[in-house]
C-alpha cells in the first residue's frame, strides 16, 4: 500500500508479522531515509497510552523543577481527556487564552490532513485563541529579512520559487555558492519528495559545463555531482569574503552601474562602507582574507570571474542560522546587485539551494489544505525566542521594527516537533520549561520534550493513520494508506482534539460534523473543485484513493526571480518603500539597531576563531544526513551512522592527534553551556580548527556527572540568542569549544529509554 513522507515516497506491507516498506516505483532516486520507519513502529521508546507526569498529579498545576527527572502515571484516556480540559478552561478562565502557548513545528507529518500544526491551530483558535510563534529555527532571519531588501513578494520569489536546476543548466556559466549546495538535504521537503531527481539535476550543471565555487568549512557542502571547487572558509565569515567580493567590482569598474542605479537604492551608502568612510577599514581582498582565510588573490580573481561571466550568487540557510545571520542575505543580494544579472534566467541571487529538496525544483498550483481558522489571540514570539517567553514573562524585546513584550504563559500545548532538537542551550531550555503551570504533548515517543510534559498523550504515526501528501513542486499527490494497527492506545490528533473539543461544548465547531475519513474526502473534493475553475480535470477521491497516486496539475517551470521587475521597474516595482532592491534601507536603519544597520556590514561574532576564547574549534551544528531533524533517530539508517550507538563528531586529523584522539574514540566536546560526547571520525575534508556534529540526536542527560548529554546532542552547546534585534532568529549552527578524549567507560546512550513509570 502507498505511502509518503517528508523524505519520499514508499510501499508498505506486513510480511510475517513484520512490517516492510520499499522505495514507491514512481521514485526514480529513492531516499535511503526510508528505511528508518520500520524500526520505529514497535520501538521501546513508543508512549503506549496516556500518562501523567507524578507531580503535576499529586500538587497539581504549577512551576515545577522535576519536569524532566520526574515519573509517570499511567491513565486512561477519559481521565487524561477530563484533566487536559478543566486545566484549559482554568487556564483561559484565570488568565485569558494568550497564557496558552501553542506549539508546533509542522513537521509531524507530510498528510494534507493529519498536520500537527494545522490541527493544534484549529484547535486552539476553536476554544478562543492562543498566542503562536512566527518564523521558524531553519530560516527566520531570510524570512524577515528578504522582505526587507527585495519587498514581499520578491522576497517570496527568490526564497519559495527561485529559479530551476534545469534552468540553471541552461542559462549559467558560474554558480559561488555560499554554504556549499549539501546534497543531503535534498532529500526532504515540506509535504514530501515522491520524486526525486536531485541526481540527475545536479549532475546536468555539470554537463552543461556549469562551473561551481563552494565556500563551505566542509567539503561535503557540496554535492559530489557538482564538481565544486572547495574553499575552505572561516566559518561564519561569507559575508567578509561577499564584501571584499563587490569592493573588487567597484574599484576595478566591474560592477554593472546601469543596473545598480536603475534597479537599486543605497549605492552611496554601501559604497561608502566599502571605501571605509564609516569605519576607517577598507573592505579589500586583504581584509577579507586576514578574517576568511581565504587568499586576497583568489577572491580579486572570483570577482573578476563572477563579473564576465553568467553568474549565479547563492547563499545557503546555514549561513542565517548565526549571530548576525541577516547579513549573509544583504550581502549576497548586494554582491549579485553589482553584477547586474538580478531578474535574468539562472543568474542573479539564489537562497536554499542545498538546504531543502524543492529548492530548484518546478512550482505547483495550491494543495488540499486544513482551515485553521482565526486566532483572536494578537500575541506572538520569534519561534526561537520560546525560552525568553517562559523566562521572562513580561519583558519587552525587539523584533522587526516593533517593540513587543513576552506573554505570561502558563500553558505549553505542543503537537508535533520537538524543541529539545530544535533549540539552543539545552540546560537554559529545562529551566525555562520548568517555569509554566503545565505543559502537554502529543509524541509518539518518549523524546525529551515527552519526558518534560506533565499530560503525555499517545499519539499514531503517519504509518498508523490515512491520509493523502504532495509537497510544494512535487509531481504526485499520493493516498497515504493505513499500513498497520496503532501500537498501544494511541490515538490521531485530530481524535485526541475531537474528545476534547466535545468536553469544552466546541465538538461541532472543530469537526464540523466529520470523521477522519469524511474530511479527507472532503478536502480533496474542495481541491478538485478549485482546480476544475483552474481548467485543470482531476479525477474523483474514489479513483484517486485506489490508484493511490494522481499527477497534480499545473506543475511549472518557475520564471525567473524579479524578471517583471527587471523588464520593467516602473509598472512593476517591488513592495519596498522605494519599489527598488534596497542595499540601503532607511527603515532598517531607522530601527537603530546596533547588530543591524541598514545595509549590508562585516560585524565580528562573539563565538568565531578569530575571538580570544579559552574554547579553540568552531563547531558546526550542520543538519543530519541519516534522518529529518531527530525523527525516527533509531532507525536502522540513522543508526548505522553512529559509533557504537553514539553519534559521531568529525574533525581535522592534525587537530585529532594534537589531542591524542583516534578515529573511533568516544571524546567529550564542552564549552561553559555545556558538554556532550560523541565518537570520532577524523576526515581531511573538514577545515583545520573546525569539528562538525550534525543535530538530531535524542537528548540524553542520564549522566549529567559525565556529559550534560552523552548520546550527542550538540544543543548543550550552542548559544541560545537572535541572529539580531530584526529577525531574532535561531543563531544554533556555530558555538566554539573544546574537544577532549574521554577517559574510561563511555555510559550507556539510554535516550530512548522511557522514564520511569512507563
Amino acid at each position: 500500500m502507498t505511502h509518503s513522507s517528508h523524505w519520499g515516497a514508499f510501499v508498505g506491507s506486513v510480511e510475517d508479522g513484520r512490517l516492510v516498506v520499499r522505495p514507491h516505483p514512481v521514485d526514480p532516486e529513492p531516499s535511503p531515509l526510508i528505511s528508518n520507519v520500520t524500526d520505529a513502529y514497535r520501538h521501546r521508546s513508543r508512549v503506549l497510552r496516556p500518562f501523567v507526569r507524578r507531580g503535576w498529579l499529586e500538587s497539581g498545576p504549577g512551576p515545577d523543577s522535576r519536569r524532566g527527572s520526574d515519573s509517570y502515571v499511567p491513565v486512561s484516556w477519559d481521565r487524561a481527556l477530563d484533566l487536559l480540559s478543566a486545566e484549559l478552561d482554568r487556564v483561559r478562565r484565570l488568565h485569558g487564552n494568550s497564557a496558552i502557548f501553542g506549539g508546533s513545528y509542522g513537521w509531524g507529518s507530510a498528510g494534507r490532513f493529519h498536520h500537527a500544526q494545522s490541527q493544534i491551530h484549529r484547535f486552539l483558535n476553536t476554544i478562543g485563541g492562543y498566542t503562536r510563534s512566527v518564523n521558524n529555527y531553519s530560516n527566520a532571519a531570510s524570512e524577515v529579512t528578504l522582505p526587507r531588501i527585495l519587498g514581499p513578494a520578491g522576497g517570496y520569489q527568490v526564497f519559495r520559487q527561485g529559479t530551476s536546476w534545469r534552468t540553471i543548466a541552461a542559462n549559467t556559466d558560474l554558480v559561488v555558492a555560499f554554504g556549499g549546495v549539501r546534497r543531503t538535504n535534498l532529500a526532504v521537503a515540506p509535504g514530501g519528495i515522491s520524486a526525486h531527481h536531485t541526481g540527475s539535476d545536479l549532475a546536468g550543471l555539470s554537463d552543461a559545463g556549469v562551473e561551481v565555487v563552494s565556500f563551505s568549512p566542509l567539503a561535503d557542502d557540496a554535492a559530489a555531482e557538482l564538481k565544486a571547487r572547495w574553499v575552505p572558509v572561516v566559518p561564519g565569515t561569507d559575508v567578509a569574503v561577499m564584501l571584499a567580493l563587490t569592493w573588487v567590482l567597484v574599484t576595478e569598474g566591474l560592477a554593472n552601474r546601469s543596473f545598480v542605479d536603475r534597479y537599486t537604492v543605497g549605492s552611496a551608502q554601501v559604497e561608502k562602507y566599502l571605501s571605509g568612510g564609516m569605519d576607517g577599514v577598507a573592505k579589500t581582498p586583504e581584509w577579507a582574507a586576514g578574517l576568511s582565510g581565504v587568499p586576497a588573490a583568489e577572491i580579486s580573481a572570483l570577482a573578476r570571474k563572477m563579473a564576465a561571466r553568467r553568474t549565479l550568487v547563492t547563499t545557503s540557510w546555514s549561513l542565517q542560522r548565526i549571530q548576525y545571520g541577516e547579513q549573509s542575505l544583504w550581502a549576497g543580494v548586494t554582491l549579485a546587485a553589482y553584477l547586474g544579472q538580478i531578474g535574468l534566467p539562472g543568474r542573479g541571487f539564489g537562497h536554499g539551494y542545498g538546504s531543502i529538496g524543492d529548492a530548484g525544483r518546478p512550482v505547483s498550483g495550491p494543495l488540499p489544505t486544513l482551515r485553521q481558522g482565526r486566532n483572536a489571540v494578537s500575541d506572538f514570539i520569534p519561534c526561537a525566542r520560546i525560552a525568553d517567553m517562559l523566562l521572562h514573562p513580561g519583558e519587552p524585546y525587539d523584533y522587526n521594527g516593533r517593540r513587543l513584550s513576552y506573554p505570561d504563559t502558563r500553558l505549553v500545548y505542543w503537537v508535533g516537533g520537538n524543541p529539545f532538537h530544535h533549540h539552543q542551550d539545552l540546560r537554559r531550555l529545562t529551566r525555562a520549561f520548568s517555569r509554566p503551570d503545565t505543559v502537554v504533548v502529543h509524541e509518539p515517543f518518549w523524546t525529551g520534550m515527552a519526558k518534560h510534559a506533565d499530560l503525555v498523550l499517545p499519539a499514531t504515526l503517519t504509518i498508523e493513520r490515512e491520509d493523502m501528501g504532495a509537497g510544494r513542486g512535487d509531481p504526485y499527490l499520493l493516498a497515504m494508506r493505513r499500513l498497520v494497527p496503532p501500537v498501544g492506545e494511541a490515538r490521531d490528533d485530530y481524535d485526541i482534539f475531537a474528545g476534547l473539543a466535545e468536553r469544552m461544548d466546541v465538538r461541532e465547531a472543530f469537526t464540523e460534523g466529520r470523521t477522519s475519513s469524511e474530511w479527507l474526502r472532503s478536502l480533496y473534493d474542495n481541491w478538485r473543485e478549485s482546480s476544475a475553475r483552474r481548467g485543470h480535470d482531476v479525477p474523483d477521491f474514489d479513483s484517486f484513493w485506489t490508484a493511490g497516486q494522481i499527477e497534480l496539475p499545473g506543475l511549472r517551470e518557475p520564471e525567473p526571480p524579479l524578471s517583471d521587475f527587471r523588464a520593467d521597474p516602473e509598472e512593476n516595482p517591488l513592495g519596498t518603500p522605494s519599489g527598488r532592491i534596497e542595499l540601503f534601507s532607511s527603515t532598517v536603519a531607522g530601527f537603530g539597531y546596533p547588530d543591524c544597520p541598514g545595509h549590508a556590514v562585516w560585524l565580528e561574532p562573539e563565538e568565531w576563531l578569530g575571538a580570544v576564547s579559552a574554547y579553540p574549534l568552531a563547531l558546526i551544528a550542520n543538519q543530519p544526513a541519516r534522518k529529518l531533524h531527530s525523527q525516527l533517530d533509531m532507525g536502522s539508517h540513522s543508526m548505522a551512522g553512529k559509533i557504537d550507538g553514539r553519534e559521531r563528531v568529525r574533525m581535522h586529523p592534525v587537530d585529532a592527534a594534537a589531542r591524542g584522539i583516534a578515529d573511533g574514540d568516544v571524546v567529550r566536546l564542552f564549552n561553559d553551556r555545556g558538554s556532550c560526547l560523541a565518537a570520532v571520525e577524523s576526515t581531511v575534508d573538514i577545515r583545520r580548527g573546525v569539528v562538525q556534529l550534525s543535530t538530531g540526536a535524542w537528548y540524553d542527560p542520564s549522566r549529567p556527572d559525565v556529559a550534560s548529554c552523552v548520546h550527542g546532542n550538540p544543543n548543550v552547546l550552542t548559544t541560545d540568542r537572535g541572529t539580531s534585534a530584526l529577525a531574532q532568529g535561531c543563531t544554533g549552527q556555530h558555538a566554539l569549544v573544546q574537544v577532549e578524549r574521554h577517559v574510561g567507560e563511555p555510559p550507556p546512550v539510554r535516550a530512548y529509554d522511557p522514564p520511569a513509570g512507563c
